[in-house]
């Protein structure tokens, strides 16, 4: 175990429910005891929470510990975009998360005005200067739908030169992965601080399609342990701490800027890692 102090940061959804949302604050309560930088909320495909994400960031915001929406541009408008990004910035918020975002499922017609990340980032830009910190998505293993790693490497560059002011991963259980992108980043030029994504590891099936979905490689070894214990959900759950923990140590020692945590709306296993990490905010 290592003793460290890091910028941390928390990721929520917003829940459909009212009782969702009262679950959802009893976990807000045991993360904030961190002091995290932020909690970041999400914004579904095309903007299909823009509802119950802008209400949330608001809710959580006027408890004093910074909320950061996530903000895409797939299935929004300039104006749409803009009566948003007025309502932060009118409300004191000081960050977002800029993305492209996807396409939703069950929508044919969405409206199609940006088509990457790094045109929504100049958008802000033009429109609010440097009222907003943008932070921008990388891949360390490479987007799903990028042709290459340095065809990637060149579309995260662009995002970067719009006016990125830093980044989060897509989560990676392979810290060579990380290191890798991060020395690539460098070699073009990119100073920005790149946040590793962090997910913790409590079931296997929904892991492994969140990784089929989003790229993620979940390492062989892994795999088959996950399998090993797939009717043993503790043990299955003390393996993955183990996983994410170590990882997390691995990543400590390249120097990494802070960590960024996929929680699933789920306190627990993050605050167990945070744990054995002896790990606190450096907010």
């Amino acid at each position: 175990m290592v003793s460290n102090q890091l910028p941390i940061s928390f990721e929520f959804f917003p829940p459909k429910t009212e009782e969702g949302i009262a679950k959802l604050m009893a976990q807000y309560k045991l993360l904030a005891a961190y002091n995290p930088e932020y909690f970041s909320i999400t914004y579904g495909a095309g903007g299909t929470t823009r509802d119950r994400t802008k209400q949330l960031v608001l809710d959580i915001n006027a408890k004093g510990i910074p909320a950061v929406p996530h903000l895409s541009c797939i299935g929004d408008t300039h104006h749409s975009l803009k009566a948003l990004l007025d309502t932060y910035k009118n409300t004191g918020i000081g960050n977002i998360v800029t993305l492209r975002g996807d396409l939703p499922k069950d929508v044919a017609d969405v409206a199609n005005e940006f088509h990457y990340a790094n045109e929504l980032v100049t958008f802000i830009r033009q429109h609010y200067g440097d009222s907003f910190k943008l932070i921008v998505a990388a891949y360390p293993e490479v987007h799903p739908e990028a042709k290459n790693a340095q065809h990637d490497l060149i579309n995260f560059k662009r995002k970067v030169e719009a006016g990125a002011s830093a980044a989060i991963t897509q989560y990676f259980y392979n810290s060579d992965a990380y290191e890798d992108f991060v020395n690539r980043c460098q070699q073009q030029g990119i100073t920005i601080p790149i946040y590793p994504g962090i997910m913790p590891i409590t079931n296997h099936e929904k892991l492994a399609r969140f990784s089929r979905m989003c790229g993620a490689e979940i390492p062989q070894w892994i795999e088959k342990r996950l399998l090993d214990y797939q009717d043993e959900p503790s043990s299955l759950k003390a393996f993955g701490l183990d996983v994410v923990t170590q990882l997390c140590e691995k990543l400590i020692t390249l120097g990494i800027p802070g960590f960024h945590f996929y929680t699933l709306n789920q306190s627990t296993p993050t605050l167990k890692i945070l744990e054995n990490l002896r790990l606190t905010s450096a907010v």
